[in-house]
């Protein structure tokens, strides 16, 4: 009787205390991250952009149920993510979920909020069907709406939500302008770096003959191949007296692939740069770390393509440390780059922040391309060559300047039309930090590059390589031990108290 009334209150005890533990979490969310990049912690940012909310946000999360496992993982992470932001914005953030999928009427209200279904193929009973899943989202602040059309599994969820909650949040966007008119591409052909960029800017195109340039915070200069006429030259240099800033990737050299050879660009942008000190180098780096390419061979008669380094197309996996601009990149293709370096006084601060490998070197130009070229070590005698980097000061006037430089003008271009092709996420923020830097607006770089691209195990010395596989190995089987040792260590108690005289 004894036993059965103790039992009884164990159970009551538990009870209250799940209750209470379910009240508590309503206004306590707790989390452990033991990820590397702490991707499940939320980031100063994202707590910044909810402790300044002024007005409530309503977040109306539209997932198909009852799909395949990681489409309801991300439902579930998703969720996991409202609860928190409801938390740290005291309230101000509140949600819904809707299943699309139960009826005609979620449905329509899915689609005409923007919510675009996708279509997989499910299997079923020895059957592969079509499925329609949505996995999307609608924030609304006041009369103002934005819409994250789709929230793919594994990808950095706080950067879409936060940064579509910051859209609506700031109302006066400070102005970028993307200077136009010397061969640069248009602001279509920049279609991914735009979409972040219009987050927390106004950007405009820029013509610098007839613009008034102190109405922008920072101006950007991309892959220009024509000259600038003196006047807009002189307007660059009033710009930077009066403490602008500038972003400028630069081409030095062109490829033909045609005729498989780099040729030098025309611009006198090369030698107003070197007036400020900073100076483009003639050649063209080569690195063994190297993005590939695809080339046709023919074995009989087979005909098929096969991916081949090309050491012309450098990996950047080396940045510098405790710089903005490069927080969580782990990897930059840049195609055809230059190098810089710096020839200025120390009234100026010059900074690298970009570099290529440990095995790298470079060719004089204009250089010719050799898709066969897999080099010893003989063909790559140099390291850490740089390929980014930023100069600070007061450049003829008395406010401070910036001009960052980074020698590979196309690491960022989609293009238009059929040629458009995307771009690695990193090849894209490492635009959009530099711009956020220059702007005095860091807040979501550190969002922005949460989510992990590459971190090939190649790259990771051969050392710390082997003990990650003997962690692999040995810690499932040390658990099952450890869990042995103490399942039998309690099943001994249990029955050393059994014996015990007087034990019911």
């Amino acid at each position: 009787m004894r036993k059965n009334k103790s039992i009884a209150s164990q159970l009551i005890l538990i009870a209250i205390a799940v209750v209470l533990l379910n009240v508590l979490s309503e206004k306590f969310f707790v989390r452990l991250d033991f990820t590397a990049d702490k991707i499940y912690t939320m980031s100063n940012a994202t707590r910044d952009i909810l402790e300044s909310l002024d007005e409530p946000v309503t977040i109306t999360a539209y997932f198909t149920r009852g799909s395949q496992q990681e489409i309801e993982k991300a439902r579930n992470d998703f969720k996991d993510m409202l609860i928190e932001y409801s938390a740290l914005s005291d309230g101000m953030v509140n949600y819904e979920f809707i299943n699309p999928n139960e009826d005609a009427e979620a449905e329509q209200a899915a689609m005409q909020a923007g919510i675009q279904p996708l279509v997989i193929s499910v299997r079923e009973k020895d059957q592969v069907k079509q499925q329609k899943v949505y996995l999307g989202a609608k924030i609304v602040m006041g009369e103002r709406t934005d819409i994250i059309p789709v929230i793919q599994p594994g990808a950095a969820m706080e950067y879409a939500l936060s940064s579509s909650i910051k859209k609506l949040a700031v109302i006066d966007k400070p102005m970028i302008g993307f200077v136009q008119g010397h061969g640069e591409p248009s602001l279509s052909a920049l279609s991914q770096a735009m979409q972040q960029l219009q987050v927390l800017y106004d950007i405009q195109p820029v013509n610098l003959t007839d613009a008034d340039l102190s109405q922008y915070k920072t101006l950007a200069i991309v892959a220009p191949v024509d000259s600038f006429p003196t006047q807009a030259l002189g307007k660059l240099d009033s710009y930077l007296a009066s403490g602008g800033n500038l972003y400028i990737a630069f081409n030095n050299f062109i490829g033909d692939f045609q005729t498989m050879r780099g040729n030098k660009t025309e611009t006198n942008l090369r030698d107003w740069l070197l007036s400020k000190g900073l100076k483009v180098e003639n050649n063209c780096v080569v690195d063994a770390s190297a993005g590939t390419v695809g080339v046709r061979q023919q074995t009989g008669f087979m005909t098929f393509t096969r991916q081949i380094p090309f050491p012309y197309w450098p990996l950047v996996r080396k940045f510098q440390d405790d710089m903005p601009i490069t927080e969580g990149l782990e990897q930059v293709m840049l195609q055809l780059v230059s190098t810089i370096s710096y020839q200025g006084d120390t009234s100026l601060t010059y900074k690298s922040f970009l570099f290529t490998s440990d095995k790298s070197g470079t060719l004089p130009l204009p250089v010719l391309f050799d898709v066969q070229k897999q080099g010893g070590n003989n063909d790559y005698p140099l390291k850490e060559l740089t390929v980014g980097a930023i100069l600070k000061g007061n450049m003829g006037g008395s406010n401070p300047a910036s001009i960052v430089l980074i020698g590979d003008g196309d690491f960022a271009v989609n293009g238009e039309g059929q040629e458009a092709q995307q771009r690695q996420p990193d090849n894209v923020s490492l635009m959009v930090n530099s711009i956020d830097y220059l702007s005095d607006d860091t807040g979501l770089i550190e969002l922005r590059t949460k989510a992990v691209t590459s971190r090939p195990l190649k790259e990771i010395d051969e050392a710390k390589r082997n003990w990650i596989k003997w962690i692999n190995f040995a810690l499932p089987l040390l658990l099952v031990v450890i869990y042995g040792i103490i399942r039998m260590q309690v099943r001994s108690r249990k029955r050393i108290k059994r014996m015990e005289e007087g034990y019911v």
